[in-house]
């Protein structure tokens, strides 16, 4: 197989392998399962875990589009170039906000390390008033701007793009199991990832 089919598909799956990791240290079952054996503490300290593992897990598969051998695919002339890099300003500005409005301390799980006492309210005010998963959209919006494209990362956008989906699934089923009928009336009038420009209703 060419290189330039071999490269793409070793990180497609590369990430697939990051991602099954991932969901599974993000469910109930491997929470439960840290507070079993660890007791408060593993509760306590589980998302922080999370985090410096999916970070640390994550670095070899972002590392492989750069080591492995790659094929450009198109550059965007300026000045398209500039709007783009416009919109990923804006983009990242808005994933920034979105983290904030999530609770960055909770997300990065500082809070709960500390013992400070997390938000448990479901959030349905600023940009979730668009779009139930703001958090995935800007990313996703940063990433296909990318002004100069490769068959590898095009391959890495890929995977992190149907990762973000399906994610989102999983993600929602235990949103429900947490705010119950709160969430399904949520997600009746919220649109996924694409955001309803006049609001939620």
């Amino acid at each position: 197989m060419p290189a330039a089919l071999t490269s793409p598909l070793s990180i497609f799956l590369a990430f697939g392998v990051y991602a099954v990791i991932h969901s599974l240290l993000a469910s109930f079952a491997a929470k439960d399962l840290g507070e079993t054996f660890f007791g408060k503490a593993g509760r306590k300290y589980y998302r922080l875990f999370f985090n410096i593992v999916g970070t640390l897990t994550l670095l070899p598969v972002l590392a492989l589009p750069v080591l492995l051998p790659d094929t450009p695919l198109y550059t965007i002339p300026a000045p398209w170039s500039y709007l783009t890099a416009a919109v990923q300003l804006a983009a990242a500005l808005l994933l920034l906000y979105s983290v904030i409005q999530t609770g960055a301390l909770d997300f990065l799980g500082l809070s709960q390390a500390a013992g400070i006492k997390t938000n448990d309210t479901l959030n349905t005010s600023g940009l979730y008033r668009f779009m139930r998963h703001p958090l995935y959209t800007f990313s996703m919006l940063f990433l296909w701007l990318t002004p100069v494209m490769t068959a590898n990362l095009a391959a890495l956008y890929l995977a992190i793009s149907v990762y973000f989906y399906v994610g989102a699934l999983f993600e929602e089923r235990k949103l429900v199991r947490i705010f119950g009928q709160q969430y399904i009336d949520y997600r009746a009038h919220t649109p996924m990832l694409l955001p309803r420009l006049w609001g939620g209703g």
